[in-house]
């Protein structure tokens, strides 16, 4: 298969679950939370609907830029076996994908991730809630473009699928993890996995309203696949159990922002006075 038709399975698979969670959390009457607000709606629609367009866009110009630069090279690691293929990716994508999360949580990228934080609840429709340049300039994705280039192909196509299901899985209200914590049998199984992968417990901890309670730790937990890498890092905080609340403290205070404004910063700009989105002085994210 040439890699349009392995961009379409990619695309098939993943499609396939974020509408297998939705309609689960639809069923369950989870899907549209009464935190929601008109904004929202807009805002996680849009972004469900762009994404797949803005990181096969960036997926697609890093491997023209190599094939311009290295028109010899392409194919050239084709031949690797796929868990060495793999361990590039876990570094290449998912490390760097960490080290840029946690970039966006101080005033230097915080505007282009506010969005994603400002949710006041759970949900698939939160997976990919960014504004629009957190993945245009995202180095895992230029860096996998290159990888695809280079041959990754099939392997990068079950990598994502794999990464995509954990993701998601750590954004929806429909908690994998809760069996875990409830069957004492199963508690040694719950510790290798959450200091592995990103759970609901411990992802959900980073979308807290508050971090004073204990639980929540907006500053910390930024793994996507790997949870392994706050392990690693310092930034890991389990505790098994969920925050009374998400969002941010100034939306609660001052009322949401637009949904194109989230989106489009900093080609629109806020109304409100005090805030990140408009003409004043990024600050670092916090209540």
């Amino acid at each position: 298969m040439n890699d349009a038709h392995m961009q379409t399975v990619q695309l098939l698979v993943i499609g396939s679950l974020l509408l297998g969670f939705a309609l689960a959390e639809l069923a369950a009457g989870r899907f549209f939370p009464r935190e929601a607000t008109r904004e929202d709606n807009r805002l996680d629609l849009v972004v469900t609907l762009t994404f797949p367009l803005i990181s096969g866009t960036v997926l697609a110009a890093s491997s023209a830029l190599c094939a311009w630069i290295w028109p010899q090279h392409r194919g050239a690691l084709a031949h690797w076996p796929w868990w060495g293929m793999l361990a590039v990716l876990l570094v290449a994508d998912d490390l760097t994908q960490y080290l840029w999360h946690r970039l966006s949580h101080t005033s230097v990228l915080w505007p282009l991730h506010r969005a994603h934080h400002s949710a006041a609840y759970m949900s698939v429709r939160v997976v990919y809630r960014n504004n629009a340049l957190y993945y245009a300039l995202m180095p895992g994705l230029w860096l996998s473009g290159g990888l695809l280039y280079l041959g990754f192909g099939w392997v990068y196509v079950g990598y994502t699928v794999v990464k995509l299901a954990v993701i998601i899985g750590a954004h929806s209200p429909l908690r994998w993890d809760a069996p875990l914590y409830r069957h004492r049998v199963l508690h040694p199984l719950a510790w290798v996995l959450e200091r592995t992968v990103s759970t609901p417990a411990t992802h959900f901890a980073h979308h807290a309203l508050s971090q004073d309670d204990g639980v929540g730790h907006y500053s910390g937990n930024y793994g996507n696949l790997l949870f392994l890498w706050d392990v690693l890092f310092g930034t890991a905080h389990i505790t098994r159990r969920l925050p009374p609340a998400y969002g941010l403290a100034d939306d609660r205070a001052h009322g949401p922002e637009r949904w194109a404004v989230q989106w489009l910063f900093p080609v629109l700009r806020s109304r409100r006075a005090d805030t990140v989105l408009g003409a004043g002085a990024h600050r670092p994210p916090g209540p």
